[in-house]
């Protein structure tokens, strides 16, 4: 059971702190020092890895939450809640919004009442906030820990 507690810790933490440091850093940092179409490239590139992240550390979470048998149920619904957004980020949002970043030649030359920009901004926002939910979530099961 030590073990399964350990594995839940670290990758709650690690989970949040990934999600924090992506979005809250990483992601500004990159849009306020490449163009818009550069940072997007980049941020478009580390979008699997970042989601997989996600997903692996949420499985371990959950399972290692599980094996510890804690009365508790907030944490376990609270991290079933978690993965699902993570995956509707994933496997369906991602896909659908690269695709429609490969149809666009530049979003700093489209206009943003394009047709395809709206489509992707109506993605991104979705996406955006499915991410905030995420890190909210992700901040209470640390403060719960």
């Amino acid at each position: 059971m030590q073990i399964a507690a350990l594995l839940y810790r670290l990758s709650i933490t690690f989970w949040t702190g990934g999600i924090t440091l992506f979005t809250f850093i990483l992601t500004p940092v990159l849009f306020k020092s490449l163009s818009r179409d550069q940072a997007g490239q980049i941020v478009g590139i580390l979008f699997p890895g970042y989601f997989r992240w996600g997903l692996a550390c949420g499985v371990i979470a959950l399972a290692s939450k599980l094996v510890m048998r804690t009365c508790a149920p907030v944490p376990v619904v609270l991290l079933i809640i978690m993965l699902a957004l993570t995956s509707v980020q994933a496997f369906y949002i991602e896909p659908r919004a690269a695709a429609l970043k490969r149809q666009i030649p530049s979003f700093e030359t489209t206009p943003r009442e394009h047709p395809l920009r709206r489509e992707f901004s109506k993605l991104h926002g979705i996406s955006a906030s499915c991410n905030l939910a995420v890190v909210a979530g992700g901040i209470a099961l640390v403060v719960m820990l």
